[in-house]
């Protein structure tokens, strides 16, 4: 059985981790992409220390409003149409506003005072040349709305943060801080600011500013490359699993799989695991990849590498460092604890994010 196990002890662990490092903050958190892939409605429990939710699409805010939700939600991507910026109002959701049509429907269209969407959060590009105002844009644009009763956070977004040394990030933060001072100077002293993602949370506290918008980190992946998630003291939130559906030995010179890619050096006792790139498991990935087999009758954990090329609904495992005793039904840990799912993403040349979110339906999704 394909089985994707969400913990979400482990979400509200890797929140705690992200409170401790900004304490002067408020959290968005990000459950865009189906909560990274881990699921809206089993997350958002895990959430309730946060300080609101972000989502990527309308769809996703309605969603997380229908499962009770009241807090802050931030639409990232701003309303996609003026027909959008009215149903923000009515379901009281605050939203990015990073061009001119969303300002004008924002202009035209003034929610009541005490909505949740007179909180605009204006997007500045410092650098990530995706989405915002340029810096002669945003001042202009911070007064229009300032002056018809919008309360303002300036936001960004980092392009390097996950390298805390990168010249970019220097400049982005430079180029943020300054035109935020301008505001507070000029328009209002009440304009708050969002600077930090998951990596920013991490390799810059002193630019936390007003919000912390973590991702990735919540879900028990790290989101820096000098730090693993152990070291950051972060838990999975996901443990994806199968079983071993046959076993065989290999003759030595005998090759595996398509392609005949992986040629077995002496006889090897191999297993085929219920599992595949139809699940959401990578089709290429490394000959450094492996598995944890957990046996199904004395527990005891095995690491096993994953040979030949990933099919659609199955793999093969080298087990020749387990037992002849091995049971049929043994369960095996495509990632979870170890291996990591960051692991896996450098094994196939990705992120774990990734992975994460490309999971398919047919794995069963159960709740630890």
């Amino acid at each position: 059985m394909r089985t994707i196990t969400i913990k979400p002890k482990a979400i509200t662990h890797n929140l705690n981790q992200v409170k401790q490092r900004a304490p002067h903050s408020k959290v968005l958190a990000m459950v865009k992409s189906n909560a990274y892939g881990h699921g809206v409605a089993a997350v958002l429990p895990a959430l309730q220390q946060a300080d609101g939710i972000g989502v990527a699409t309308l769809t996703e805010a309605l969603e997380a409003r229908q499962l009770g939700w009241n807090k802050t939600i931030g639409l990232v991507e701003g309303a996609f149409s003026a027909d959008e910026w009215q149903q923000a109002i009515d379901h009281d959701i605050s939203c990015v506003i990073h061009h001119r049509p969303q300002l004008e429907w924002a202009l035209q269209n003034i929610p009541p005072a005490g909505s949740a969407t007179r909180v605009a959060w204006l997007k500045y590009n410092t650098g990530m040349n995706r989405l915002g105002f340029n810096a002669e844009e945003v001042l202009s644009v911070a007064k229009r709305l300032h002056e018809s009763g919008y309360r303002l956070i300036l936001a960004t977004h980092f392009a390097n943060a996950d390298e805390r040394e990168h010249p970019l990030n220097a400049m982005q933060i430079e180029r943020f801080s300054s035109v935020l001072a301008t505001l507070q100077a000029t328009i209002s002293p009440d304009i708050q600011g969002s600077l930090c993602n998951s990596a920013g949370v991490i390799n810059f506290p002193e630019h936390h500013y007003d919000w912390v918008r973590p991702g990735i980190i919540l879900y028990g992946s790290s989101p820096v490359v000098d730090k693993s998630a152990q070291e950051l003291d972060l838990q999975p939130a996901m443990d994806f699993s199968a079983q071993i559906i046959a076993l065989q030995t290999v003759s030595a010179n005998d090759a595996v799989g398509y392609g005949s890619h992986w040629q077995a050096q002496t006889d090897t006792r191999t297993a085929l695991v219920s599992v595949g790139y139809g699940d959401g498991y990578p089709r290429v990935v490394t000959g450094d990849a492996y598995v944890t087999v957990i046996d199904a009758d004395s527990t005891q954990h095995y690491r096993c590498p994953v040979i030949g090329r990933v099919a659609m609904d199955m793999i093969v495992i080298d087990i020749s460092n387990a037992p002849e005793s091995l049971a049929l039904d043994s369960k095996v840990v495509l990632w979870g604890d170890a291996p990591r799912v960051d692991e896996i993403a450098g094994h196939a040349g990705t992120i774990s994010y990734e992975l994460m979110c490309r999971l398919s339906i047919r794995p069963k999704r159960v709740l630890a």
